[in-house]
């Protein structure tokens, strides 16, 4: 099945903290959702952190309606 990224910015000196942050919740939020085989991860910039979320396409409509990220891509090739 194909794969999707999900992505949400975080702005200001503590952008990388609340990032990581958020992503424990997402832990959370896939446990809950039965979401298995998912990765995430924090990219950091000057006072930007964005975090990430990849899954399977299974999950568009549950993490887009309760997550609600900032803009998602399709993985080629995944």
């Amino acid at each position: 099945m194909p794969l999707l990224r999900f992505h949400w910015d975080f702005f200001g000196p503590d952008a990388g903290a609340t990032a990581d942050r958020f992503l424990e919740h997402v832990d959370e939020f896939c446990a809950h959702q039965g979401i298995t085989g998912h990765r995430h991860w924090v990219t950091r910039h000057s006072l930007r952190a964005t975090a990430t979320l990849e899954c399977d396409q299974a999950h568009l409509r549950t993490v887009r309606d309760r997550l609600r990220p900032r803009r998602a891509e399709q993985v080629l090739g995944a």
